[in-house]
């Protein structure tokens, strides 16, 4: 049985520059710290993380939200596809990034307690505070 989470952070920069990197493969790549191919594509294979995850772009509301399937190399084959939903939010300060992560495999707990801090938003945090100086 699968189970759904969310998490929320606040970043510093506007929606529209957290979704365009988000979707650029040389821009997820640098905000992350790990390969990623990305694209601007409904439909189109994405990966992240050196291969690690693997997925589809499924939908794409420019500068408010993105809706991947992931998978990662530690699902098994009867697993299906989870869905990342990303929804920016202007703030004062940047954005406001909540991610619902649905789907996800009974017993990977990792993701939710941990695995999005120390592999997206403490990254992405940085990367952009270093791009607003």
């Amino acid at each position: 049985m699968a189970y759904d989470f969310k998490l929320a952070c606040t970043l510093p920069a506007p929606p529209e520059v957290i979704y365009e990197t988000w979707l650029d493969s040389k821009g997820h790549s640098a905000m992350t710290g790990g390969e990623a191919k990305m694209s601007k594509k409904v439909g189109a294979d994405v990966s992240a993380w050196d291969g690690y995850i693997t997925g589809k772009n499924i939908e794409l509301v420019k500068g408010r939200r993105i809706v991947q399937s992931w998978r990662t190399s530690e699902f098994s084959e009867a697993d299906p596809d989870s869905i990342i939903t990303v929804t920016l939010a202007p703030t004062k300060t940047g954005s406001r990034l909540t991610l619902h992560h649905a789907k996800v495999p009974d017993g990977q707990t990792s993701y939710e307690k941990g695995g999005w801090q120390d592999s997206y938003f403490t990254p992405m945090k940085n990367y952009f505070a270093k791009k607003k100086k």
